[in-house]
């Protein structure tokens, strides 16, 4: 709880636990509201669900309406795809598929890793509109989860509700001024932390290889250059306005020099390095444990 005496609405939604605190306690309209955004974007988006609009398109190619916030989503994909030269891709879902995990959560590979098709290849996505040329499995969990957490800020705010903080399993917003201090989770050991940062108004999101691994050495961080694991980066955080920037940061940081992600986004950063080595932006205002 991020403020003593504050209200917590707890629940499930895309696959992951929620809290959001408020002074007072939410309405039931609004605790309605919120739970009906959450299975809406989880109907679209979701490549789990036998019956969201992702998995239709890994059925057949086809045209596609998507909902109002596609738009932002290919905006930020598109730019993060060209300055990864590919290696962060929306396409990355049949890589993960590949290594095992999958709707089932099989976590049994299925043959070596291998590379998604290219973006102009078999997908134009224009705002609202995506058309494909092959099935595809989309995966847009880089920032998707991110966008949740700013569209059920946005339902709170215009419900008369300023002052929040959501918590998405460790992708964070603070929609008040004063600052909360966060822990920042040992990569290795979830127990612990490395250090801490204070966060104000804004997100911060974390991106790790230890939270969604697998069998020898397989995660969900892979570059689509390949298709296999990120293997010098285990962990990272993005602090930014958005908690759909700081999600993709996060994520981006695993495959991108931060210099390069600095002169395109307003953001501040921390990167943890396999071999035990950390690396921070100027603007960082974390503590880090010695």
């Amino acid at each position: 709880m991020p403020h003593t005496g504050w209200h917590s609405f707890r629940f499930d939604g895309i696959g992951t636990g929620w809290e959001i605190a408020t002074p007072g306690p939410l309405p039931p309209a609004l605790r309605s509201s919120v739970l009906a955004e959450v299975e809406r974007y989880d109907s679209t988006w979701s490549r789990f669900r036998a019956d969201s609009l992702v998995t239709r398109m890994a059925v057949a190619p086809g045209q596609y309406r998507l909902p109002p916030e596609a738009s932002g989503l290919a905006a930020l994909y598109r730019q993060l795809y060209t300055l990864s030269g590919g290696a962060m891709t929306p396409l990355i879902g049949k890589s993960l598929e590949r290594l095992g995990y999958d709707p089932q959560y099989s976590l049994q590979p299925r043959g070596e890793a291998a590379p998604p098709p290219a973006w102009d290849a078999v997908l134009e996505w224009h705002g609202t509109s995506l058309r494909t040329t092959a099935p595809v499995v989309l995966d847009i969990g880089a920032a998707g989860k991110g966008q949740l957490v700013d569209l059920l800020a946005g339902l709170l705010r215009s419900n008369g509700v300023p002052d929040f903080f959501i918590d998405a399993s460790g992708d964070l917003l603070n929609g008040g001024q004063e600052p909360v201090q966060v822990a920042l989770e040992h990569p290795y050991d979830i127990t612990k932390a490395i250090g801490t940062v204070p966060l104000g108004s804004g997100a911060l999101c974390a991106s790790a290889s230890n939270r969604r691994a697998w069998g020898d050495g397989l995660h969900h961080v892979l570059d689509g250059t390949t298709g296999a694991p990120v293997r010098t980066v285990v962990a990272t955080w993005a602090l930014a306005e958005t908690a759909m920037a700081a999600d993709a940061l996060a994520t981006a940081l695993f495959l991108v020099p931060a210099g390069d992600l600095e002169r395109h986004f307003r953001f501040s950063w921390l990167k943890v390095f396999s071999n035990g080595s950390a690396e921070y932006s100027a603007e960082f205002e974390g503590a880090l444990f010695t």
